[in-house]
């Protein structure tokens, strides 16, 4: 099975930042990139970096999330109850399993690997989804770093809301954070709040594999 395909990033990058009344060029002011690259993302020409997608996401106030979500379209209205139906337990069982449906607000509770949406994001990183629950502020993702993938291209380490917990399962992943330098192999995990500044990079020979939740605060 393929993976499920994810809907152009850049695409729901534009619309979020119209509908926040943002020029392009605001935008780019704001998270300290050029006005071009911010416009070759939002066409698909460029993918973002981690911590440009992060940058860009807490810049419009939208969860990471978000870039996932197949295209916006009307959520499923549940069909009513009849005239004099009994409300109650039956109907509220009902009306879970139409929001549950809806692939846009809930995924899972099984993803198996064939059906995970991928995102492949600049310098050598790939996300894959491995589910969502309605309501929770969180990112549940298989992280792949490939040889000389790191989440910043130019160096940078990124800053953003959340608390970060990472598992890594294969190959070795060297995190910066703050002025320290850790250096992570299969089986050693991290955690941590993402205000402060960090950087991964997998400086080995083969994919860095690990299993990342990132909690978002409001």
């Amino acid at each position: 099975m393929s993976p499920v395909v994810v809907p152009p990033v850049g695409a729901r990058i534009r619309r979020a930042r119209t509908a926040r009344g943002m020029s392009l060029r605001a935008l780019a002011r704001e998270i300290g990139v050029s006005a071009s690259l911010v416009s070759q993302i939002e066409t698909g020409k460029t993918q973002p970096s981690v911590s440009t997608l992060y940058a860009i996401t807490t810049a419009l106030a939208i969860p990471v999330e978000s870039l996932f979500d197949a295209e916006d379209e009307p959520a499923p209205t549940p069909t009513p109850a009849p005239v004099g139906a009994p409300t109650g337990e039956g109907t509220a069982l009902h009306a879970l399993a139409a929001f549950a449906a809806d692939p846009r607000r809930r995924i899972g509770p099984l993803v198996s690997g064939g059906e995970r949406e991928v995102l492949e994001l600049d310098s050598g990183v790939v996300w894959e989804r491995l589910g969502r629950l309605p309501g929770v502020d969180v990112d549940f993702l298989l992280v792949t770093y490939r040889p000389g993938g790191a989440s910043s291209g130019t160096g940078a380490p990124m800053r953003h809301a959340g608390t970060e917990y990472g598992y890594l399962t294969a190959g070795e992943l060297v995190l910066t954070l703050g002025f320290d330098e850790y250096v992570i192999r299969p089986g050693d995990a991290v955690s941590f709040e993402s205000t402060t500044p960090h950087r991964y990079r997998n400086d080995g020979d083969e994919p860095a594999v690990g299993v990342w939740f990132v909690f978002s605060m409001p």
